[in-house]
């Protein structure tokens, strides 16, 4: 164990640095990263204090920088890429539109006037397996019916529902159909 204090751990950095952006490179996969992973551990090691006492300096370091890198990969997957970015600046522009929002009020009126026109066990099997996410297992259990009957009974929903908002109504509910062999 030695007593070590930033200034130590800064001059190991410097001494080890070739070796530690081995490991890092091997570890990381890219030798840029590693370069990358150990600046940012330099610039970790200026703070107040002292660190303590450390069992392995050196190992200290190689999990600092690991450390680093995982933070710098979490923070990249978070970043929007530049079409998502495009994407939210129209966000607001499609949806102040008058236009589609009478267009979308009048779709969901349509919608709701087609749910009503359902069996009430079809409606209920519908909003279950569709808004509430139950699985098909689960609302066959409850209604004391088949999973095929309850396929059966979301098919017409849709179907009915499609044919009513003037949609292309599925030909099949489910997986989609297999390709042809040849």
């Amino acid at each position: 164990m030695t007593q070590m204090s930033w200034d130590s751990l800064r001059a190991l950095l410097v001494d080890r640095y070739e070796e530690l952006k081995r490991r890092l490179a091997r570890r990381l996969g890219s030798s840029d990263l590693a370069s990358e992973a150990l600046q940012e551990t330099w610039l970790r090691l200026q703070r107040p204090g002292e660190p303590g006492v450390l069992n392995r300096p050196d190992a200290y370091l190689f999990r600092v920088a690991l450390n680093v890198a995982a933070d710098r990969r979490d923070a990249e997957r978070r970043r929007l890429a530049l079409s998502e970015v495009e994407m939210l600046r129209h966000l607001d522009d499609d949806e102040l539109d008058p236009e589609r929002f009478t267009e979308s009020r009048s779709e969901i009126a349509t919608l709701a006037r087609a749910l009503d026109e359902l069996s009430p066990r079809c409606r209920a099997i519908f909003i279950a397996a569709r808004l509430d996410e139950i699985p098909h297992k689960a609302i066959a259990a409850r209604y004391g019916i088949s999973t095929r009957m309850v396929e059966r009974e979301l098919k017409r929903a849709l179907e009915h529902c499609s044919e009513r908002l003037g949609r292309i109504s599925p030909s099949r509910f489910g997986s989609p159909p297999s390709e042809p062999s040849t």
